[in-house]
């Protein structure tokens, strides 16, 4: 049987998906690296990727961009705290700084889990396994990511208290979100904000919903990972066997 396009379907005799094998090497997400295969950026034993379906068996010889990719190491996993001002990507059209650019030189090639926008901070695990970080990021590990948000305007606690079902903002649909007032002085409010989705800017877009502006946005957790005392900018990786420990079970 083949699949949508004539490609032979997956067989293990045949190896690991190239974008899967990518991903572990830590290039890049399992998304990104199907993309990077389409814009014809990846060979395999001398030959450029045509399409997501080739297999790497054990000695085969993968270069991207030109450079060539080592097997898979052990999984890794880094605790960052990002300060504000960065972008969380490798490459930015306009220029602007970016997270990789200031992670310390002896470190691998890492990927994050999932994102922090440009004026957000606190928290940003960082891995050398994209299959990994790509696992992570979604809901179903049920991991809560907790921030600690500043906001300006008159904070109605009802209204809080009602994200607990969700909320629709602009036709999109978010999840429960847990938001408390830590304190508040005047039109200034600090939020202790959990969520489990993590979609593009969703608190901001929550809280702007309820008429508030967001001025301050720090994670401060990621599922059982702290951000703690970890100085801005500083990276600590988490060990092995904590590692071992917190990851989910498969199911």
């Amino acid at each position: 049987m083949t699949e949508k396009g004539g490609y032979a379907a997956p067989n293990r005799e045949q190896g690991e998906r190239i974008a899967k094998y990518l991903a572990r090497a830590g290039i890049a997400s399992r998304r990104d690296a199907e993309r990077m295969i389409g814009e014809g950026r990846v060979v395999h034993n001398g030959s450029t990727v045509e399409h997501p379906a080739t297999f790497v068996s054990p000695g085969d010889i993968i270069l991207v961009d030109g450079n060539p990719v080592g097997e898979p190491a052990r999984t890794r996993l880094w605790r960052y705290h990002k300060p504000d001002g960065l972008l969380t990507t490798h490459r930015d059209p306009e220029g602007r700084p970016t997270v990789f650019e200031k992670l310390p030189a002896d470190l691998p090639r890492v990927v994050s889990v999932g994102r922090l926008d440009l004026n957000s901070e606190g928290l940003l695990l960082l891995t050398n396994d994209g299959a990994m970080a790509r696992r992570l990021e979604l809901p179903t590990t049920g991991w809560h990511r907790r921030y600690r948000v500043r906001v300006y305007g008159m904070v109605d606690s009802d209204k809080l208290a009602a994200l607990k079902e969700g909320i629709t903002v602009d036709d999109v649909r978010y999840g429960p979100i847990t938001a408390e007032v830590d304190s508040a002085k005047g039109a200034n409010a600090w939020l202790s904000v959990s969520i489990t989705e993590g979609k593009n800017r969703e608190i901001r877009k929550v809280m702007a919903a309820l008429g508030l502006e967001t001025t301050r946005l720090i994670r401060v957790a990621y599922g059982p990972f702290q951000l703690g005392s970890l100085v801005r900018g500083a990276v600590a990786e988490i060990t092995g066997k904590v590692l071992r420990e917190q990851l989910p079970k498969d199911k």
